[in-house]
C-alpha cells in the first residue's frame, strides 16, 4: 500500500488577490446532448459485440436478472438522464436497478464487491436505484466519465418488467475538439492516436484542468504541466492555464509551498500532499506559459511564488549539492514499484533551475540569474561526482545504487551531460533495459522527450506508436492513467477497478505530433 499524506496540523495561506484573479477565468462549459449509438454485449475479456440496434431499446423489457448495455460511441463526461416505464401487469413493487458506468467495457465485467484496493471503492462508478413509480424520468446528480453503461435489473416482480425508453448524456467540457482540424498527411494510426489524445485532453478540461474526470477529479500540478503543453499546441485556451496557475499560487501552505493538488469543491483548498518534483514544476509551468502567451505581467506577478519553490527545495541539498534521500522524502517521478527517486529529483531540481534562470533573464534579474547559474553548475557537478557510475556509464540512485530509466531520462532533460554523451546514454539505457522500467504515460512522455532532445526522432516516434498505440490497439477511446504493455491491467492501487482510463498526463501525443512530426 502506498503512503497517504494526512497532516491535520498543516496551516494554509490564501492570497485572495490571486484567487480572485483565478475566478475571472472560470470557463463556461460547452454542453452537448449525446445519445447511445448501439446496444452491445460485453464479453468476459472486455470485448464487445453488437446485440441490437439502438432503435430497439424501447422493445427490450428487463425482468429480474436482465440487463442492457448502452454504447455511447466514445468517451463522455457528463450527466446521465433516462426515461423508464413498466410493461406487463401493474407495477406492484419498486424496480430495483443497478447502473454501472465504464470508461472501458471491461469495467462492466468487474464485481465491485471483490474490490480490495487501498483507495476508496467509492470511485467505482455504480448507482443503485429504487423506483417506486413508473413511468419516470431520472437525471442522476453525479457527473460520470464513461462510454458504456450497463442497466441491470436487480429485481422487479413477477408482474412487471422495466423498459428504458430514452437515454442521454449531457456531456460537458470547456473546449470542443470538433473545432480543431485533423493532422494532415499522417497515417490512419497516427491520426487515431492524435484523436484519442485530443479527447483525453478535452474531457479533462473542465472548470480546471482535472487529472481525470472519473478519478481524482482534482487539479494536480504534475498533470497540469503536460496538459498545458498539449493545450498550447491545440486548443490554445490560455485562460484556463492562467486560472490554474493563480489558484496554485493563491492557495499554499503557510510557508509558501505549492501543493501537489487542489480541491475545487465545496471550496477551493490546497491538499495536505506535497511532492518535491510537483512543487518545483510550478517554475516550469510559468516559463512555458510565458512562451505560449508572451504575458510578462503574469511572470512578474507569479515569480515570487515560483522562486519560493526553489528556496524550499534547496534545503534538501547536502554539502555536495546533491538532493538528500531519506524515508520521509516524497517525490513522484513514476508509479514504478520500488523506484528510487534521488537521481531523478536531483535532475528535476536542475531542470527547474534552468527554467528559473530563463525567467530571471526575461525579468531582467541579472544578479539572481548569476546566482542561480552558479547553483545549477554546483548541482551538475554534484550529480556527476556522486550519482554517476563510471563502470556502467549510467546515473545511479540511492544507497543501493539503483539503475533506472527515470534517472537517465531526467538527467538528459536537465542538460547534465553534453548532447553527444546524452545521446549515448539514452541508447545505452535502452540496451541495458533495467529492471526499473516505466509504467505511466507521464514517465513515458519524458522518455520520448529525451529521445527527441537527443536527436533520436525516429526512435521517439516508433516508441510513441508502440506505447500509446498499444492503448489504441487495446480499444482506448482516451489514454489511461497507467499502462504497462507487459501487464495492461496493472494498477498502483491494488485493483484496476479504480484505475482512470481518461487521464490528463497521457494526452501528450497531440503535443509531440504537432511540435516534432
Amino acid at each position: 500500500m502506498a503512503a497517504v499524506s494526512i497532516d491535520l496540523e498543516m496551516k494554509r495561506k490564501v492570497n485572495q488577490k490571486f484567487v480572485d484573479k483565478a475566478m475571472k477565468y472560470s470557463p463556461e462549459l460547452i454542453e452537448k446532448i449525446i445519445k447511445p449509438v448501439d446496444i452491445v454485449t460485453v464479453k468476459e475479456n472486455g470485448q464487445t459485440e453488437h446485440r441490437a440496434d439502438v432503435s430497439e431499446m424501447g422493445n427490450i423489457a428487463l425482468k429480474k436478472g436482465d440487463s442492457i448495455v448502452l454504447d455511447f460511441g466514445d468517451h463522455q463526461v457528463g450527466y446521465f438522464t433516462m426515461r423508464l416505464k413498466s410493461v406487463g401487469s401493474p407495477q406492484d413493487a419498486p424496480a430495483y436497478l443497478r447502473l454501472k458506468f465504464g470508461e472501458i467495457a471491461k469495467e462492466l465485467t468487474e464485481d465491485s464487491s471483490e474490490y480490495d484496493g487501498w483507495i476508496s471503492r467509492s470511485w467505482i462508478q455504480e448507482e443503485f436505484l429504487h423506483l417506486d413509480v413508473l413511468p419516470q424520468e431520472i437525471t442522476l446528480p453525479r457527473r460520470y466519465a464513461f462510454r458504456y453503461l450497463e442497466i441491470y435489473a436487480i429485481d422487479t416482480s413477477m408482474k412487471f418488467q422495466v423498459v428504458i425508453e430514452e437515454a442521454s448524456c449531457r456531456a460537458v467540457a470547456s473546449v470542443d475538439m470538433d473545432a480543431l482540424p485533423k493532422l494532415p498527411g499522417v497515417s490512419d494510426q497516427i491520426s487515431r492516436m492524435d484523436q484519442v489524445s485530443l479527447r483525453t485532453l478535452q474531457n479533462c478540461m473542465q472548470d480546471v484542468f482535472e487529472d481525470g474526470p472519473k478519478r481524482d477529479r482534482r487539479l494536480w500540478i504534475g498533470d497540469l504541466r503536460l496538459q498545458a503543453l498539449a493545450n498550447y499546441a491545440t486548443f490554445k485556451n490560455l485562460g484556463l492555464v492562467k486560472r490554474c496557475m493563480y489558484l496554485f499560487a493563491g492557495l499554499t501552505r503557510e510557508d509558501g509551498a505549492i501543493g501537489a493538488c487542489l480541491f475545487t469543491e465545496p471550496e477551493y483548498l490546497v491538499d495536505d500532499t506535497f511532492l518535491f518534483d510537483y512543487s518545483l514544476f510550478f517554475v516550469s509551468i510559468l516559463k512555458d506559459y510565458y512562451h505560449a502567451s508572451g504575458e510578462l505581467a503574469v511572470v512578474e506577478e507569479l515569480w515570487d511564488s515560483a522562486y519560493r519553490q526553489i528556496e524550499l527545495s534547496r534545503k534538501r541539498l547536502d554539502e555536495n549539492y546533491v538532493i538528500q534521500d531519506d524515508e520521509g522524502f516524497w517525490c513522484f517521478v513514476d508509479w514504478t514499484d520500488g523506484l528510487n527517486k534521488q537521481a531523478s529529483a536531483q535532475a528535476i531540481y536542475i531542470y527547474t533551475l534552468n527554467a528559473a534562470i530563463e525567467l530571471t533573464e526575461i525579468l531582467g534579474k541579472d544578479r539572481m540569474k548569476m546566482e542561480l547559474e552558479q547553483e545549477r553548475n554546483r548541482c551538475i557537478e554534484g550529480a556527476k561526482k556522486c550519482l554517476w557510475d563510471e563502470e556502467s556509464q549510467v546515473f545511479i540512485s540511492g544507497k543501493d545504487r539503483q539503475i533506472s530509466y527515470a534517472s537517465q531520462v531526467w538527467m538528459i532533460l536537465a542538460g547534465v551531460l553534453p548532447m553527444d554523451e546524452s545521446r549515448a546514454l539514452i541508447n545505452r539505457i535502452i540496451r541495458m533495459h533495467p529492471e526499473k522500467g516505466m509504467v505511466t504515460p507521464y514517465m513515458n512522455h519524458h522518455f520520448v522527450e529525451a529521445l527527441l532532445l537527443c536527436g533520436e526522432k525516429d526512435k521517439a516516434m516508433d516508441y510513441m506508436t508502440y506505447y500509446w498505440g498499444g492503448m489504441v490497439n487495446q480499444g482506448a477511446d482516451t489514454f489511461w492513467e497507467m499502462y504497462n504493455p507487459e501487464n495492461p491491467e496493472e494498477s498502483p492501487y491494488g485493483s484496476s477497478m479504480v484505475n482512470s482510463y481518461c487521464h490528463a498526463w497521457s494526452c501528450t501525443p497531440a503535443y509531440i505530433l504537432r511540435e516534432h512530426l
